[in-house]
């Protein structure tokens, strides 16, 4: 781990941007095993208001908080293949 994830990702991304990277995808880490999100207190909102291309993330959102370019839902995709449908009309799960 760095000492310091919040300046390394900012940098990286003002460095891909000089090259006109078409995307840049990054995990935050809000889960420490599947199901438990946990605290904490950086997030990847200024490194998306950095980099100039499209922004794919994952780290266990969830309909209310996935809003973005483009969101990885591996977890919740797995039990639920129709899962964008699920969002879409707002109903339960399969766990």
């Amino acid at each position: 781990m760095d000492s310091n994830p919040k300046a390394l990702s900012l940098f990286m991304a003002n460095f891909l941007n000089k090259f006109g990277i078409f995307y840049c995808h990054m995990v935050e880490p809000r889960m420490l095993k599947s199901g438990e999100i946990c605290e904490h207190y950086e997030s990847l909102k200024p490194v998306r208001k950095a980099f100039n291309g499209s922004f794919i993330v994952a780290g266990g959102y969830d309909r209310e908080e996935g809003n973005g370019d483009l969101v990885a839902y591996g977890r919740l995709f797995l039990p639920n293949p129709d899962l964008s449908r699920r969002f879409e009309l707002d109903v339960p799960l399969n766990k």
